[in-house]
């Protein structure tokens, strides 16, 4: 998996592509980590347009990254799922603990 950022007006965009599964959720976390550490958002969103695989650890690096905006008194969200990220997330029904804005069905 590939993290790619775009900071801006106290927004941290963090694009995932590729595959988030059990053996890539670890370091993507870490690299998550760094990034909130060096820009310090407001709020971050996390672009799944690019993912083409996600399971259940992505699931973990998702309420993780909630978690730790919302200790820092800031906010997340989840734009653009792609198709079967999208059917994880809505197994999860994570849209009742982050917002989830636009996706492909």
């Amino acid at each position: 998996m590939k993290i790619t950022a775009q900071y801006g007006a106290g927004r941290l965009t963090l694009r995932l592509a590729g595959e988030l599964d059990h053996h890539s959720a670890r370091e993507g976390m870490a690299a998550i980590e760094r990034l909130l550490d060096e820009y310090m958002p407001r709020d971050a969103a996390l672009d799944l347009s690019a993912l083409t695989f996600m399971d259940s650890a992505g699931i973990a690096l998702i309420l993780r990254t909630e978690r730790r905006m919302r200790r820092c008194g800031g906010r997340a969200c989840i734009l653009n799922p792609a198709s079967q990220p999208l059917r994880v997330l809505d197994a999860a029904g994570i849209e009742r603990l982050i917002p989830v804005r636009g996706g492909t069905q």
